[in-house]
């Protein structure tokens, strides 16, 4: 038979058999609740006190730049060991989908950069890298050169004793200063010109000499490209530095450049040591007075109407120097230089200057393969071989940039003056220059600053035009484009 219980009440149990069983049952509770506790105590560190979700996922932006703040395209930015983006033509990289913590650094032929590494664990914008050249022979021995020919007054004398000053020879030199970070030096050539503002810029017909002698008297032959080329100089000082310092400089050489605007949109030459009118146009001169005048305009839409209408050649796929003599129709500038001042441009003209490509004999003895000034061929041109070799740069075309630099490199001139001082001549050996002129006594034996800079603006894949040249043209207007 069956054991039965009697009811509890208040608590209190009654009868034999549930005062026999009470001891068994409250036993068997005490145990149960002691090996739950004893289990709690010995797993409790492996039992979640808190529900953790999955990470999300970060990304982290910025820009890498070089010294003057123009971005640099290809840098690999790792955030691993084998793990990288690429930064784009501006200088932009972004890395999505990161999670945990990871070290930024980068990496790029011929450049160190600062910061070393960034750490980071969360989303991150506007992380700035700074990319410096590294310190090449050349290079050095080049910039120390072009320092060493800095006269008192500021102005950089384009051969050694030869008291003769170029005002694109300064325009270049000073973005050579600014992209070594020196803008001391910079700023010694733009005082210069911005001391005599009343007495040459905006005095009689204006604007600057092309050339002067080393105290700085002009010889008032005034032409319009070389005063665009310091324009050119001044907006890169502008956008690097934000200082008004130039800013009345710069609008009177702006004013100028507009007034020799024709109405076919095309820009005079400029003006004779006489003060008479060069009432021709030259093609190089438009391009960089397009460059250099800020913005998208009407200036700007009816100097291209002039460039296609009258000076540009669709089946070359460039544009054209001068039209009415076949001989002489291309020259090599206008390839290099369309192809950085333009976007879009086609890459074909750079194609098309490899009628300039020759073979020569140089004065020193060595045998160099580079660009002449046009199809006579007659001798390498230092200053237009570093021209298509910054151009190659731009158009990721490593290969080319790299051997025509290092053919440059065959005729580097050391300086007879300076310790540590090299630069190129003008041309490899005597020849002519654009057209029939014969070339000055000395242009293949004595170091001119413009070779040398292009060099330097090739292998930093410095674009001197790259302030100038997104102006957001519309696409209509672009005449270059199929």
């Amino acid at each position: 038979m069956p054991q039965v219980f009697p009811p509890i009440n208040n608590g209190v149990s009654t009868g034999r058999a549930n005062n026999a069983d009470n001891p068994p049952r409250m036993k068997f509770t005490f145990l149960s609740c002691l090996l739950l506790l004893l289990l709690f105590s010995c797993n409790r560190g492996e039992i979640p006190l808190e529900i953790v979700e999955d990470p999300l996922p970060y990304t982290v932006s910025g820009r890498v730049t070089d010294l003057i703040g123009i971005g640099i395209e290809g840098v690999q930015v790792l955030y691993s060991p084998t793990e990288f983006v690429l930064s784009d033509d501006q200088g932009y990289w972004a890395i999505a989908d990161l999670y945990g913590e990871h070290t930024l650094s980068l990496m790029a032929e011929g450049y160190t950069f600062l910061p070393l590494a960034v750490q980071v664990d969360r989303s991150r914008e506007n992380l700035f890298f700074k990319g410096t050249p590294v310190a090449r022979e050349h290079e050095t021995k080049i910039y120390t050169w072009l320092s060493e020919q800095q006269l008192a007054n500021g102005l950089v004398e384009g051969a050694e004793n030869g008291n003769v000053v170029s005002l694109y020879d300064n325009a270049l030199a000073s973005m050579v200063f600014m992209l070594k970070g020196d803008f001391t030096k910079a700023e010694k050539i733009f005082d210069f010109f911005n001391g005599r503002i009343s007495t040459e810029l905006t005095s009689g017909v204006g604007g600057f000499s092309q050339l002067r002698d080393g105290n700085g008297r002009p010889n008032n032959h005034r032409w319009m490209g070389d005063n665009a080329w310091l324009l050119i100089a001044l907006n890169h000082y502008k956008a690097l530095t934000s200082s008004t310092r130039y800013d009345n400089l710069a609008k009177e050489l702006r004013d100028w450049l507009l007034s020799l605007q024709d109405a076919d949109g095309g820009l005079f030459a400029g003006y004779a040591a006489d003060n008479s009118l060069m009432n021709y146009k030259v093609t190089e001169g438009n391009i960089d007075a397009f460059n250099a005048i800020d913005g998208y305009t009407d200036f700007h839409r009816h100097l291209l109407d002039f460039l296609e209408n009258d000076r540009w050649d669709a089946a070359d796929k460039s544009l054209v120097a001068w039209p009415t003599n076949p001989k002489y129709l291309y020259a090599l500038d206008l390839h290099a230089w369309s192809y950085a001042i333009f976007e879009d441009y086609p890459i074909a003209t750079l194609t098309a200057a490899e009628r300039f490509v020759t073979t020569k004999t140089a004065t020193n003895g060595a045998q160099i393969t580079g660009y002449c000034f046009d199809e006579d061929k007659d001798t390498v041109w230092p200053e237009g071989t570093g021209q298509m070799a910054l151009a190659f740069g731009i158009a990721g075309m490593s290969t080319e940039r790299d051997f025509y630099l290092k053919e440059m490199e065959k005729i580097l001139l050391q300086s007879p003056s300076h310790a540590n001082a090299a630069g190129f001549p003008y041309a490899s050996n005597p020849g002519t220059t654009y057209g029939a002129d014969v070339l000055w006594t000395g242009a293949d034996t004595k170091i001119a600053p413009s070779g040398g800079a292009w060099y330097i603006f090739a292998k930093s894949n410095f674009n001197p035009f790259a302030v100038g040249r997104n102006k957001e043209i519309p696409v209509a207007d672009m005449f270059w484009v199929d």
